[in-house]
């Protein structure tokens, strides 16, 4: 049975509870704990005990009563979490957004609690491009236009987002009932949460990454059409010395979902060592 509860009036959890190591699992854009149901019965079948949750104005978690969705912010909340339950010799799993998370708490809170971590499709080093960083993979007028069409056709938005999110080379690598299921999912963030999280993607966490000493896991799509491997995934791996590249073949961005075994196989050899 999972612990089903919330830490602060913000914040939704599940706990699926037990003797395990504990492994905290955090979701991308614009999605919420529930996509990871094809990775946490892999976890627990694995004796780990799986904690996941809603980002603040994602999900089932109420909007920001501050109304900040920078990585600071959205980091407070992950430490809250963690200290709220106790975890120790925790390994963090971070996809897409989710990523910057993890990197930053890091540099923010250091690695006394954990025991690992792991990029996921995750945005980490740094995602904008600009003069300052030209091999980032989206310009700030890019973002701001994203901003702007989610604002005025969030439907035809996350059915494109969505389409992208499971593609590879154009070709749809989920099924339809899987691509609707997280479009539904999508459709539950706060508009305004959704719309401030994208300019969040745009943080540097190159100096985060420089303060990783715990192994590391970088696992990412070769087809990633939202985070390229080349902008993220590989430029992670350069970045953390000793850490573990998967690269997965003709794998979109969602490769949670869309190579599931292959996925989870990589994710469950590397948290159980």
């Amino acid at each position: 049975m999972s612990d089903t509860t919330s830490t602060s009036p913000t914040l939704h959890y599940e706990d699926t509870g037990g003797e395990g190591r504990p492994v905290v699992l955090i979701h991308g854009w614009p999605l919420s704990g529930a996509s990871w149901q094809d990775t946490v019965p892999a976890l627990t079948a694995a004796g780990l005990r799986v904690i996941t949750y809603d980002r603040r104005g994602f999900g089932q978690s109420e909007p920001a009563s501050d109304g900040r969705y920078d990585y600071d912010a959205l980091t407070s909340d992950l430490a809250d979490l963690i200290e709220r339950l106790d975890l120790r010799a925790v390994s963090l799993v971070g996809f897409s957004m989710g990523g910057g998370e993890v990197a930053r708490y890091v540099g923010t809170h250091g690695e006394d609690r954990l025991h690992s971590i792991a990029f996921a499709a995750a945005i980490p080093p740094w995602l904008l491009k600009s003069d300052e960083n030209p091999d980032g993979g989206l310009p700030r007028e890019e973002a701001e236009k994203m901003q702007a069409g989610l604002r005025a056709d969030r439907e035809g938005f996350l059915d494109e987002f969505t389409t992208n999110f499971f593609s590879a080379d154009g070709e749809l690598k989920v099924t339809q009932e899987q691509r609707e299921e997280a479009k539904a999912i999508a459709a539950q963030a706060d508009l305004d949460a959704a719309v401030a999280c994208i300019g969040s993607w745009l943080e540097d966490f190159t100096g985060d990454l420089a303060k990783v000493t715990v192994p590391t896991l970088v696992i990412h799509g070769d087809s990633d059409a939202i985070v390229p491997v080349e902008v993220s995934g590989r430029r992670t791996h350069e970045q953390v010395e000793g850490s573990e590249l998967v690269v997965l073949e003709q794998g979109p961005h969602g490769i949670n979902a869309s190579h599931r075994d292959e996925f989870n196989e990589a994710l469950v050899s590397f948290l159980t060592r």
